[in-house]
């Protein structure tokens, strides 16, 4: 009897792999709707339909689906068209990078009337990490959302994204989904000591193994040092980072790659690599990393631009404004604490990995290189493979496909360097796409912060001092490691108008994972620190702590000093705080939230803001090139790189504003150095602000030059003329757009124009977060009442999707504040390499938030816009933890707040409350027995110390 399996009603008749899964044996057909995600079935994102009941493919053995019926995203849409579930994810938006998207259509189109009531437990097997959730609840429950508005009028609009369709009908092509011709798979084999010296390496018995290519080990790489992370100006990250090293410094470093036909094929290469290693000292505490006498983890030094690297510090900030001893000495009441943040991955669904692929040059002919790869920054990525490879620029092309999903961790290069060297070797097509476990082990995480704070004010709630210690565990390398240091105590500090301030920050190398960009770099952990203090301060003063942050925040005339330098290209350029600080007022004044609360729960409230600047101090830049085209609609060049950061939305919204036109006649091509100039890249919350601003300089010049055009060809005055969406008026006569086109050809003119923006000056955003909550003081259980955040985005170009990037921030946010956790054990080694031991919020975990814009409009920004695709995340952990203050008395001081840390805490404040009554008492028993009175005023021998502190 023949195998027979049918997908989306076509019949497969090859057999399954010994042990493969259904998700690969579909993808390896071309199905490639159906994405990897975990290989775990924690995530959903590889959900498919087996005679119709939603099933994850991961972990579903293909042999299994024999005689059955198989139903792909790409099978939904039936006769041509969408199944309404596909068309209700396009009308509420209910995506932003979409890697997810088809793992929840395939859920939602199978769920009941009854299942529809329920979901949290329905949409229990899929997670999102851009959304939110609000806009995928929406989705399910039919709510419309997108428009689709006249022509010239997009700006301010809730557009849906231009690739929602290929979204929701799984035809968006992410990395791995493309058939490459004779790919080879890489495996890597990585390094079970946290600081070793390889002493030798014997490859024979791996390079014996059926199938493989090839081994690389540190013998094959370049000896040039460079650093994984991507900025404009490469000076800002230290040099510490070979392709392969012979020393290790943290425990899943790669120590080799093996190049083979199959995966199986390279991961048994790699498990018969012998390594002899010398194991070295290794420390893993960043205090200690600094102390004498500790190991030192790069020798290098300033030509390497290390610090000081015989103390572990790659990188350190220290100013002082003013006299703080002085400022303290002023104050009438001083607070002091330590506050700790964590590592957090950034739990992307689509992992790290690249394909490196050879084609001929239209250009001259001539074989190049191409690197397809999940990156924020393309143009970035290809100037460093040139550097390291010797390569110049038009022999190495980078393409970033859909990207599914960043948050900074994309911001690096991580995977690149090594498949390019493979593929430079063997002349074939390679591919390196990391594992969930890996991406824990092997890529970066957030920055765990120690923050020393203390600030003091008068009585009437005025700053007089504010002073940090800040310690940043960059881990093993020091990518990112100064500029996250530095701009972490940089707008939290000059946010505050306080005459007196200091700061000494230091980057500090460990043998522990390396940390890297996240959203909000380094500001989230600072933010958290001086935002419970500024609570705390409010609080024990007896003021309002919107009033006590109203009487101490920067004005809109203000200059922004902080103690590590001022930042002479950033401006206030509108100002919105005032706005969000009223709208958590508002919001406080008609809650009635705390009624929601179960009997015998603490109920409190609390608040907490944030600045962020847009693009780093070092200058990020855009290039955007707009044309006319034949068929009279327009096309689009940027570099930006789309990961449901909605830039490619925005930039035909500003495109068809400035040339009256709709977005559907409007192309964009984006993300690939060969057809693209410049863009520094995704980050930095720079994609609508500086790009768009590049777009904003294009589109407007080639609006005057098809009208100057029109006027020249049709012999009338220039003032006479105006554009429309499909041609020129000028006093009664008209000329399309393609006879413009056709005219332009004939004179050998090109209707096309430029745009660039970047370096200075730069703007500021504001955020404000507000929380109310309850908390179980048997339990240590935290349920969300309510959840308001105001935001300055100054012009909003797409509400609905600045609304989502928003709820995506907060709950992202709350993820790190309640539990996700990288877990490092005392050797080093990662221990939460797993999304069920790594715990990211799901759908039941996240309350709606409400979403409130400021009116504003920036002076820098692209017709008004500002930044706020990082911003919203920093002011949720201090609005939390001040909540939670309010609610139990306690202030805690270390995220994530987990429920039996909650827990404990709240039995310890209770143990000391009665402990402190008991001491009263008997204090109290003591003065009347000696006829003195006391605090009771109790008559002699009334009372004893047990009786009145109960």
């Amino acid at each position: 009897m023949s195998f027979e399996i049918r997908v989306n009603g076509e019949a497969f008749d090859a057999e399954p792999r010994p042990g493969q899964c259904l998700r690969t044996y579909l993808r390896e057909r071309g199905w490639f709707g159906v994405k990897k995600g975990c290989d775990a079935g924690d995530c959903g994102a590889c959900t498919v339909q087996v005679d119709g009941e939603p099933v994850h493919s991961c972990l579903y053995p293909a042999v299994r689906a024999e005689g059955r019926s198989v139903r792909t995203v790409e099978g939904l849409a039936r006769n041509g068209e969408l199944h309404p579930m596909q068309r209700q994810f396009l009308d509420a938006q209910g995506f932003q990078c979409g890697f997810c998207t088809a793992g929840f259509l395939m859920t939602a189109s199978a769920l009941n009337a009854e299942q529809l009531t329920d979901l949290p437990r329905a949409l229990k097997g899929n997670l999102c990490r851009c959304t939110g959730y609000r806009a995928i609840e929406d989705a399910v429950r039919g709510v419309k959302h997108t428009e689709e508005p006249a022509a010239g009028q997009a700006v301010g609009r809730s557009l849906g994204a231009p690739a929602g369709p290929q979204v929701v009908t799984g035809t968006a092509r992410y990395t791995f989904d493309i058939e490459v011709e004779g790919l080879l798979q890489m495996k890597l084999l990585r390094s079970p000591h946290p600081h070793a010296r390889i002493v030798s390496i014997d490859t024979a018995a791996a390079l014996r193994v059926p199938g493989v290519h090839l081994v690389l080990t540190h013998h094959d790489a370049p000896e040039r040092l460079y650093s994984s992370a991507r900025h404009e100006h490469p000076t800002e990250d230290p040099d510490d980072t070979r392709v392969l090293d012979d020393v290790v410094r943290f425990v899943g470093q790669r120590v080799a790659a093996v190049v083979a036909d199959s995966e199986q094929a390279a991961e048994e290469g790699c498990r018969r690599i012998v390594v002899q290693y010398e194991e070295l000292p290794f420390v893993i505490d960043p205090e200690l990393a600094m102390a004498p006498g500790a190991p030192v983890i790069h020798p290098k030094g300033p030509e390497s631009r290390i610090a000081r690297p015989q103390n572990n510090v790659v990188g350190e900030v220290h100013g002082e404004i003013g006299s703080v001893e002085q400022g303290f000495a002023e104050a009438d009441i001083v607070y002091e604490e330590t506050f700790r943040t964590q590592r957090v991955q950034h739990a992307s669904l689509e992992t790290h990995g690249a394909v490196a692929y050879f084609e001929e040059s239209e250009e001259d002919g001539r074989e190049r290189i191409v690197v397809r790869s999940s990156t924020q920054v393309p143009f970035l990525t290809r100037r460093a493979l040139c550097a390291l490879y010797d390569l110049p620029p038009e022999r190495l092309r980078v393409v970033a496909g859909r990207v599914g999903g960043g948050f900074g961790g994309k911001q690096e290069m991580l995977v690149e360097d090594v498949v390019v060297l493979a593929a430079l070797r063997l002349k074939r097509p390679v591919k390196l796409e990391f594992t969930r476990a890996e991406q824990f082990f092997g890529a970066t995480t957030r920055h765990p912060f120690t923050i020393g704070l203390k600030a003091g004010a008068t009585a009437d709630g005025t700053l007089t001092a504010l002073r940090l210690r800040v310690v940043a565990n960059t881990g093993a390398y020091g990518n990112h490691g100064p500029a996250v240091m530095f701009h972490s105590v940089g707008e939290s500090m000059a946010v505050y108008r306080a005459p007196h301030k200091q700061v000494d920050a230091y980057s500090v190398y460990t043998n522990c994972v390396p940390a890297g960009a996240f959203r909000g770099y380094g500001l989230g952990q600072v933010t958290f620190a001086v935002e419970s203090a500024m609570d705390e301060l409010a609080r024990r003063l007896g003021i309002d702590p919107l009033v006590f942050r109203e009487r101490n925040i920067i004005g809109p005339g203000d200059r922004m000093v902080s103690p590590g330098g001022e930042e002479e290209d950033l401006h206030i350029a509108s100002y919105g705080l005032d706005q969000c600080l009223q709208v958590v007022r508002n919001a406080i004044a008609e809650d009635r939230s705390a009624a929601d609360a179960p009997e015998g729960w603490l109920v409190g409230q609390g608040t907490a803001m944030s600045m962020i600047a847009t693009g780093p101090p070092g200058g990020h830049f855009a290039d955007a090139t707009v044309k006319l085209l034949e068929d009279g609609s327009y096309d689009i060049a940027v570099g930006t790189a789309e990961f449901g950061n909605g830039t490619t939305t925005v930039h035909k919204q500003i495109t068809a504003g400035a040339l009256g036109t709709t977005v559907d006649r409007i192309a964009i091509r984006q993300s690939d150095t060969d057809v693209v100039r410049h863009d520094t890249g995704a980050f930095a919350s720079a994609g609508t602000v500086v790009a768009g601003k590049a777009v904003t300089k294009a589109a407007n010049a080639l609006a005057e030059q098809i009208v100057s055009f029109a006027a020249e060809h049709l012999r009338v005055s220039r003032s006479l003329c105006r554009l429309t969406a499909d041609s020129v008026e000028c006093e009664g006569r008209s000329v399309s757009l393609k006879e413009l086109f056709e005219a332009a050809r004939g004179q050998e003119v090109a209707l096309t124009a430029d745009g660039h923006w970047g370096g200075t000056p730069r703007s500021v955003a504001f955020n404000a977060q507000w929380f109310r909550l309850a908390v179980d003081p048997d339990t240590g259980e935290i349920r969300i009442l309510r959840s308001v955040h105001a935001a300055d985005a100054g012009k909003v170009m797409n509400p609905l999707q600045c609304r989502g990037q928003v709820e995506g921030g907060v709950a992202q946010a709350l993820g790190a504040t309640l539990f996700e956790q990288v877990l490092v054990d005392e050797g080093g080694r990662v221990t939460t390499a797993a999304f069920r031991r790594y715990r990211l919020p799901a759908y039941a975990d996240v309350p709606r938030t409400e979403v409130h814009f400021t009116e504003t409009s920036d002076a820098i920004g692209p017709l008004g816009a500002k930044s706020m695709s990082e911003s919203p995340f920093n002011p949720v952990a201090p609005a939390f933890a001040n909540a939670l203050r309010d609610a139990t008395g306690v202030r805690f001081t270390e995220v994530p707040l987990l429920r039996d840390r909650v827990w404990q805490a709240i039995e310890q404040h209770r143990a000391d409350a009665r402990a402190g009554a008991v001491a009263d008492a008997r204090a109290d028993v003591r003065e009347v027995e000696a006829g003195t009175g006391g605090r009771g005023q109790c008559p002699a021998g009334t009372a004893t110390a047990d009786s009145a502190a109960r």
